[in-house]
């Protein structure tokens, strides 16, 4: 007799267990994440009075004892259902602070907006694709470089090409100072944004010292690796009065002033690495590529719209190395370099894990902690940071939906109620067989939400123009 496969057969014992509606509801109330936390314990709320037990929860009573709650990892690569919630939540908070909503007053769209994006420098010749027709790197009698590599190519470059992003010779390419840089990004981004608020105050007649009783500079940027393993910040800049969102813009704050202060601010900023015998001293600054555009309520000639930006920047904030050609490191840590040389990467990327690895070690470098970020090839910012009064939070996002699930808002506990928790986890992932649940969930998820935005979309035959 034909056996039947390890996730049919998972899938069958589960079926059969008297709780298997329930685990049905607990993983469709992760939206079918592929990698749920596992958690045991109990939640109990008594009123403080009579010591009366308002509430009780117990895991004891959960399939398997514990309850699955969401992995909320960003990378697509990773768990695909918890990367849709994670990108829709950032196209909201991103939205929120274009154009209202969220505690952001509607009015924000009247004050001075930029989206900017701001390169990463060259730290050496790469392969690049050839959409346009145009040849990669063609160059008429130009020798060898000191490597014996060619210094031009010739090809066409196809954007899915394995070349792409890969150096034409590893040996001529700056991978110490490819590390350093991203590992200063941070660093770069802040003294940016100072000397924007400087030059902005310097334009507007006032002390660098007062400018933030006059106005206030707010924005959301997010890291984008691109096919050279290469960090690029692409940002929302806004001018705010002096308390924020709320407050108009001061009446000298235009869009070009706020436009020249971001040029000149991108143009002079530099940072400089820890000397250090091996690698000597760094400067740092952002590439020569600046792109600045307005933006508008409505794309136009001379702007983007609101809502294509918040979607640009969610898109990007939950790539994972499956969807960049591997060319942002790994989805884990790395903690030998056993672990690098079995990484699913390119030749480009693996080099620059070694190098992070090797610049990980140098005495000089020891605040950087470079070892524990070789899986981001240096970089040690989040994806995605925001200012403050920019907008929302990801955790208000969060709570509002766990309100409103149900379509009702959870009952609020009385002041004299006193509430005592116990948890502790116990676990992650699933069994073969609530693996295939899971996706089967998360599949028939995504295709409802995708009939509802089909079901918004106006249809000839219903008053609309043929």
């Amino acid at each position: 007799m034909r056996r039947l496969p390890e996730v049919d057969q998972d899938v069958i014992r589960l079926a059969a267990d008297p709780l298997f509606p329930r685990l049905l509801d607990q993983i469709r109330a992760t939206g079918g994440c592929a990698h749920p936390i596992h958690l045991s314990g109990h939640t109990t709320t008594r009123d403080t009075v009579t010591g009366e037990i308002l509430r009780h929860y117990d895991t004891r009573n959960e399939p398997g004892e514990r309850l699955l709650v969401r992995c909320r990892n960003r990378r697509e690569s990773v768990c695909p259902p918890c990367s849709r919630l994670h990108a829709g939540d950032t196209f909201h908070l991103v939205r929120a602070g274009l154009t209202g909503g969220k505690t952001v007053p509607p009015t924000v769209r009247e004050h001075p907006r930029l989206f900017v994006t701001l390169t990463a420098p060259s730290f050496g010749t790469v392969h690049r694709a050839t959409t346009d027709g145009k040849r990669c790197h063609p160059r008429r009698n130009t020798p060898d470089c000191e490597h014996g590599h060619p210094r031009s190519c010739t090809r066409h470059h196809e954007p899915t090409d394995p070349l792409v992003g890969q150096p034409l010779c590893p040996g001529c390419y700056d991978y110490t100072g490819h590390i350093l840089w991203h590992a200063h990004t941070g660093e770069l981004w802040s003294r940016f944004a100072r000397n924007t608020r400087r030059h902005l105050a310097t334009a507007a007649g006032i002390t660098q010292t007062r400018f933030a009783q006059h106005a206030r500079l707010s924005f959301a940027k997010v890291a984008e690796y691109q096919q050279r393993a290469a960090i690029h910040i692409h940002a929302v800049i806004r001018l705010d009065g002096p308390t924020g969102p709320g407050d108009p813009a001061p009446a000298w704050g235009t869009t070009e002033l706020l436009t020249n202060a971001v040029t000149t601010a991108a143009r002079q900023t530099l940072a400089h690495t820890p000397h250090s015998p091996a690698t000597g001293e760094h400067t740092l600054s952002w590439g020569t590529q600046l792109d600045i555009r307005p933006l508008r309520a409505s794309p136009g000639p001379d702007g983007l719209g609101d809502d294509a930006v918040a979607a640009y920047i969610a898109k990007y904030v939950t790539k994972g190395t499956g969807s960049t050609g591997m060319a942002c490191g790994t989805d884990y840590r790395i903690t030998s370099t056993d672990d690098i040389d079995h990484a699913t990467v390119t030749p480009h990327v693996r080099t620059l894990m070694h190098t992070c690895w090797k610049l990980g070690s140098l005495p000089a470098l020891k605040a950087l902690h470079l070892r524990a970020w070789t899986h981001t090839l240096g970089f040690r910012g989040h994806i995605l940071t925001k200012s403050r009064a920019y907008s929302t939070t990801y955790a208000a996002l969060s709570t509002a939906r766990v309100q409103r699930q149900g379509g009702a808002v959870r009952p609020v506990i009385d002041a004299d109620a006193m509430t005592e928790t116990s948890w502790r986890y116990f676990g992650s992932g699933h069994t073969p067989g609530a693996a295939a649940v899971a996706a089967g969930i998360a599949h028939d998820l995504a295709r409802n939400r995708e009939l509802a935005r089909e079901a918004l979309v106006p249809r000839p035959g219903r008053g609309e123009a043929q």
